[in-house]
């Protein structure tokens, strides 16, 4: 079976610098491609320098995550992609396990390994901890981090497991689903296309899954600050995007008319923490939506899973219950909230 280290870049060669080494190093069995976003920096001629194996492709402009690895990825040959960004740092073996999953289980298209946090690894990282779920209203969480909660990895998540969204931070996928799901949603430019991806998957009957096995460290926050605005309303209106895509038809309506009494609260609560820009932000992010609804309907496929969400509402059990650990709310609620 053979796998594909593909790495998308755009003006990262300090990034390059510093986590490359490890790629090269514990990825014998794959091919290393670095995909380039039409950098201006040296990032190309650094890697031919110093990492001659690295095969380059080079996009002709800076495309965004999601179109970057589309366009990208129409020259990569491979049985499994492996999309990792550049502010990862991987361990020996990360692929072995991986590699299991897939000969072993056909009917697993996609997995995550765990991710923990480069500058804290005794913790989970923001971007998908230990594999993602999202609540019925599309709020995306996972094990071991809920909103801005993240957890102490004491390997309470060391197991594998079935999950709902993998992290596009550190990304498999089989090369044959990718292309008949035809890639990322290039409209998301960046932010919460692979849960997009992920729930397409799903709604053709394919599984995902977590690898506790696998591990690897991410620095986050290299592209985009989580407290950048933009940032915010990518994330909004991404949101809102995947659930009108992939959210079943009778039920679309009336998750979207809550999600905007729910997201005006968190644009109250932005304000009240004085960064009224990110209330904004939420009502950019809104304004684009209703705009370019139709657009995004057409986009739906021939059928929904009714049941996609791991529980109603996590932004209740979180700041109205106070429940902010995954293993703790799952455990107690057993899902009625």
């Amino acid at each position: 079976m053979k796998i594909a280290v593909v790495i998308l870049n755009w003006n990262g060669v300090k990034l390059l610098e510093e986590f490359l080494p490890s790629v090269i190093k514990y990825s014998l069995e794959a091919d290393i491609y670095l995909a380039d976003n039409a950098s201006s920096d040296d990032s190309v001629t650094f890697v031919k320098a110093n990492f001659p194996s690295v095969k380059i492709i080079k996009n002709k402009s800076n495309f965004g995550f999601a179109q970057g690895y589309n366009e990208a990825l129409k020259e990569v040959d491979t049985d499994i992609l492996a999309l990792v960004n550049s502010d990862i740092e991987v361990t020996e073996n990360w692929l072995k396990s991986i590699l299991n999953t897939f000969e072993n289980e056909p009917n697993t298209v996609i997995i995550q390994p765990k991710i923990l946090d480069y500058k804290n690894k005794e913790h989970f990282e923001y971007a998908g901890a230990a594999g993602g779920f999202i609540d019925k209203y599309g709020y995306p969480f996972c094990r071991g981090r809920i909103f801005e909660k993240v957890e102490k990895d004491f390997g309470q998540y060391d197991d594998d497991c079935e999950i709902f969204w993998a992290s596009g931070a550190c990304f498999f996928i089989r090369s044959s689903v990718y292309k008949d799901l035809e890639g990322f949603d290039a409209d998301f430019f960046a932010h919460q296309e692979e849960i997009d991806l992920c729930w397409r998957a799903i709604n053709k009957g394919h599984h995902i899954k977590y690898n506790s096995k696998s591990i690897v460290y991410h620095l986050g926050g290299a592209t985009l600050q989580k407290s950048n605005p933009k940032k915010t309303e990518l994330n909004f209106r991404n949101s809102l995007l995947m659930l009108t895509k992939n959210a079943p038809k009778e039920k679309l309506f009336s998750i979207i008319f809550l999600r905007l009494f729910l997201d005006g609260i968190a644009g109250i609560k932005f304000i009240c923490n004085g960064k009224p820009i990110h209330t904004w932000a939420i009502l950019k992010a809104h304004l684009t939506f209703y705009r370019f609804f139709r657009l995004h309907y057409k986009k739906r496929g021939e059928y929904q899973v009714q049941k996609y969400y791991k529980t109603k509402s996590i932004v209740y059990l979180y700041f109205i219950n106070n429940l902010k650990i995954f293993s703790s709310i799952f455990d107690t609620t057993k899902l009625k909230h």
